[in-house]
């Protein structure tokens, strides 16, 4: 993650960079997007900019593919202090708090409509979704593009092994533990439960849907001062029963990052907890029967969940020299078509992205879109469900990135040394409020 210092730092020699300045090309405006999609999914995102270059004659959008995440934002970066920042970054979910910091680096969504005067509403967009993606107040900083969350897959033959009714996954904690013991005894996977994605799915996950504090400030929403509260009894319960599950044989911690999406692919744990973006893969490479359900919740801490929370990345305005309000309002326009219920649709569909607005949604639903291709439509309900609160909108801190590993370290070495979950946790919160501190600071200098 950046810090604003690194925005706002001396100029850096970028000769390796090509200009982004807008030129006239035929009478039209230029527009230089750059992005860290791969594969199918550059493949749609040129063909959605190909249709917009095709729907008017005053602009033309330009992608520029520039690496994976880090990759891209760390380009971003360098362009602008050079002065040649491309008009569109793309940047990943746990980037916004600093993108929301860097100052005159950026153009926040409400200021670019504000000042072009191109609609984009709001209210058109998923609660839950835009939530992530705005101020304290309300107003949007950027617009939101593909999008994901967790859900619990699971593979309906290894339930059907078991005896457990393949149509109807746990759905809560003691529910998981049960059919999970099961699984276990009749041997119907070699794991019984794994996870991808650990600490966004067991806290920040888990966090949203159970509407429980991750941090003072309203989640870090409300100003750079804020401290975690991941040591409380919800969160320290939580990780309690994933390492006794661990010890007892029925979860599997298959490692960092997206590691547990393997096994569960090769059909290795008959429940595995990961990103809604799996499908893609699962339809191209299981070789079971395999479906997806929501996260579970425990009820000692919620009666009913609520939302879960986005992954993914969304669509950042970026500032440049002698940038003129022509080519702002190209940008603008660019921005609101993405934005319009056949190309979110469209997106959606083609790529296992969730649809991000309400119009993208229903015309989904028109379509028979979710009919044909059931489970299609569990993220999307569950980032809709319940009312979006203080705690379920998304947590926005300094280098993020650098908590999760604090978390992910201190829970390995408790598999090691049988520490409990109350004791890692007290690790966590002292390491990962020095992070705070420092990303505090450095804001400030």
């Amino acid at each position: 993650m950046m810090r604003r210092r690194t925005f706002l730092g001396g100029a850096a020699s970028l000769a390796a960079l090509s200009p982004t300045i807008a030129l006239a090309q035929g009478g039209r405006t230029a527009v230089v997007l750059w992005h860290a999609m791969t594969g199918a999914l550059a493949d749609e995102l040129n063909k959605l900019v190909a249709r917009f270059n095709a729907s008017q004659k005053t602009a033309t959008v330009t992608t520029v593919f520039k690496g994976g995440y880090p990759q891209t934002l760390t380009a971003a970066i360098a362009a602008w202090r050079a002065g040649q920042a491309p008009h569109i970054a793309q940047v990943f979910d746990v980037g916004t708090g600093s993108m929301i910091a860097a100052g005159p680096a950026v153009k926040p969504l409400w200021q670019l409509v504000k000042e072009t005067g191109v609609a984009i509403p709001p209210a058109h967009y998923v609660p839950a979704i835009r939530g992530y993606y705005s101020l304290e107040d309300g107003r949007m900083a950027a617009l939101p593009f593909n999008s994901s969350t967790a859900v619990m897959w699971y593979d309906k033959d290894a339930f059907e092994k078991a005896g457990l009714d393949p149509e109807t996954p746990p759905a809560t904690w003691p529910e998981v533990v049960k059919a999970a013991e099961t699984l276990k005894a009749k041997n119907a996977a070699r794991y019984a439960v794994t996870t991808s994605w650990p600490a966004w799915v067991h806290f920040e996950q888990f966090a949203s849907i159970h509407n429980v504090p991750y941090a003072t400030e309203d989640d870090g929403f409300k100003g750079l001062d804020s401290e975690l509260l991941i040591d409380s009894s919800p969160f320290a319960a939580n990780l309690q029963r994933l390492l006794d599950m661990a010890k007892s044989g029925t979860f599997k911690y298959a490692g960092r990052g997206s590691a547990g999406d393997r096994v569960f692919y090769a059909g290795a744990a008959a429940i595995a907890f990961g990103s809604s973006g799996m499908r893609g893969n699962l339809v191209k490479s299981a070789k079971f029967r395999w479906a997806d359900a929501y996260l579970p919740y425990d009820p000692a801490v919620i009666a009913k969940p609520i939302n879960s929370i986005i992954g993914g990345a969304s669509f950042w305005t970026m500032t440049a020299p002698h940038r003129t309000a022509v080519e702002y309002k190209a940008v603008a326009e660019f921005l609101a078509f993405l934005g319009k219920p056949d190309q979110d649709a469209d997106w959606s569909a083609q790529t296992g992205y969730v649809p991000v607005t309400l119009g993208g949604f229903a015309k989904l639903k028109r379509d028979g879109f979710f009919a044909k291709n059931p489970g299609t439509e569990v993220p999307i309900r569950q980032l809709s469900r319940g009312p979006v609160t203080n705690n379920s909108r998304g947590i926005r801190l300094g280098n993020m990135p650098e908590i999760r590993v604090i978390i992910l370290e201190e829970w390995e070495r408790a598999m090691e040394s049988h520490a409990s979950a109350k004791d890692v946790l007290a690790k966590v919160v002292e390491r990962g409020n020095k992070v705070l501190r420092a990303f505090q600071k450095s804001v400030a200098d």
